[in-house]
């Protein structure tokens, strides 16, 4: 099964998340909070390693979108990490923070998301959670041709199991 979290911009889906998974042993998969400089970067769910994804560097293998300025590499990593989780097929969700702009241009995370919603579309036993803007969802859809889904907010998250 496919769960979609959606909300506006900046209103605590990440930070739902967190607290969703604290204290749970089958989910897995990357958030992608902010740091104490404001700075996001990728939380492997399960492990809780992290890894860096934004930059204020002008450097190479950087990806522009709107003020922010994202490695390449992180993205290299966490699609890595994504698909790798995903194969081991140990966790009863696994979450990807998050599909939006980047990943309508083919970039950011698309790889995983274009490859994994296939796996889990008709799963009733394993789940996708994914994150995505409020303002992006219907193109979200389209753009992967998710038919079946269901969506959550933050206030309903905590009906999973």
């Amino acid at each position: 099964m496919i769960y979609i979290l959606t909300g506006a911009i900046r209103t605590g889906k990440t930070t739902a998340l967190l607290e969703w998974c604290k204290n749970r042993d089958d989910v897995d998969g990357l958030l992608c909070p902010d740091n104490a400089e404001g700075k996001r970067y990728f939380l492997e769910v399960k492990s809780k390693n992290e890894f860096e994804l934004e930059t204020e560097f002008e450097t190479e293998g950087i990806i522009e979108i709107g003020n922010f300025k994202f490695l390449k590499s992180g993205f290299e990593k966490a699609n890595t990490y994504l698909q790798s989780v995903a194969s081991e097929n140990e966790s009863q969700y696994l979450i990807i923070d998050e599909s939006g702009k980047l990943e309508l241009k083919k970039e950011g995370l698309h790889l995983s998301v274009e490859r994994l919603i296939p796996n889990y579309e008709t799963n009733e036993n394993k789940h996708l959670i994914l994150v995505v803007r409020d303002y992006l969802l219907d193109a979200v859809l389209a753009h992967y041709s998710i038919e079946e889904y269901r969506i959550l907010t933050k206030v309903n998250l905590e009906t999973l199991n």
